[in-house]
């Protein structure tokens, strides 16, 4: 056995130990605004309730370890004092992650995850009209357990109004645990499906990607892709070039040859095929080239 002194390991050698260690971790997928009405929307594993009477949910935004800033999300509770926390299931786990990229101030993580903003009633942020579960909240306090890269904020939360989907409610009008399919954060790249076990994510963190909003109307609108598929189109960097493609091609005749039609739907169908592989580069291929 190893022994871990937290005095005398760097931060991130310590925050991947602990994530590694502690979990399943529930996903808060926090909606905020600023001072100027601008949406931002961005999830969160260390959170948890605390309290039925009063309602209570906290979360806690970290500081950034690499250059000890703070979050958009922390900076918006101070703010305003409103949060909307949305319950993260399987059909949105792509997206959501997608939505945790870097992006610049004033982005719409909503637009970017291809997600739905819909009205609160007792609060300013919109909910994600695609979350099961969705908890309007006014913020209580929010308590800085630091000041250095790493240091968390518990963000102490009372519930205003709970949203649930009728969707998930099993005949005596309680939540079905399989009907509301959640899932939760684990160490590194994986989640854990509550009814399926673990599958992995790659972080969007590494680069900045389109987003859903900048895919192309025929694959945005499509009837085949899911909202996971899109969450996987949209993070990659850029579309493949025209070269590229040919260069695909060439280098796999072989999927090129079971192109058997240009319906969309069908050509939709074979990228999925890949998607569900986790293949995002040759599902690409194959849309690109018939889009």
């Amino acid at each position: 056995m190893i022994t871990i002194d937290p005095k005398e390991v760097s931060t991130g050698r310590l925050h991947g130990m602990m994530l590694g260690a502690i979990g399943p971790r529930p996903i808060a997928f926090a909606s905020t605004i600023d001072t100027d009405g601008v949406p931002n929307l961005s999830p969160f594993s260390f959170f948890n309730v605390f309290s039925a009477n009063p309602p209570i949910l906290i979360f806690s935004p970290a500081r950034r370890v690499r250059d000890n800033t703070s979050k958009h999300t922390l900076d918006n509770v101070h703010a305003t004092k409103e949060v909307v926390i949305n319950i993260v299931n399987y059909d949105i786990v792509q997206q959501m992650s997608l939505s945790s990229t870097e992006y610049a101030t004033g982005v719409n993580e909503f637009e970017k995850a291809g997600l739905t903003m819909v009205p609160s009633t007792k609060v300013e942020p919109f909910r994600v009209g695609e979350s099961p579960v969705q908890f309007e909240c006014k913020i209580r306090e929010v308590v800085a357990l630091g000041e250095e890269g790493g240091a968390g904020n518990l963000v102490i939360c009372e519930v205003l109004l709970m949203h649930v989907k009728e969707a998930v409610l099993d005949n005596e009008g309680k939540i079905d645990q399989h009907k509301i399919d959640q899932v939760a954060r684990m160490g590194g790249n994986w989640y854990t499906r509550a009814k399926a076990g673990m599958f992995e994510v790659p972080k969007p963190v590494t680069t900045l990607g389109i987003g859903v909003d900048t895919l192309p109307e025929s694959i945005r609108l499509s009837s085949v892709l899911t909202g996971n598929d899109l969450g996987k189109l949209g993070n990659v960097e850029a579309l493949p070039a025209e070269a590229d493609i040919r260069q695909f091609f060439a280098n796999h005749p072989e999927i090129k040859a079971q192109i058997i039609s240009e319906n969309p739907t069908e050509i939709h169908k074979f990228a999925k095929q890949y998607l569900d592989q986790n293949d995002i580069t040759t599902a690409w291929n194959i849309l690109a080239a018939n889009k």
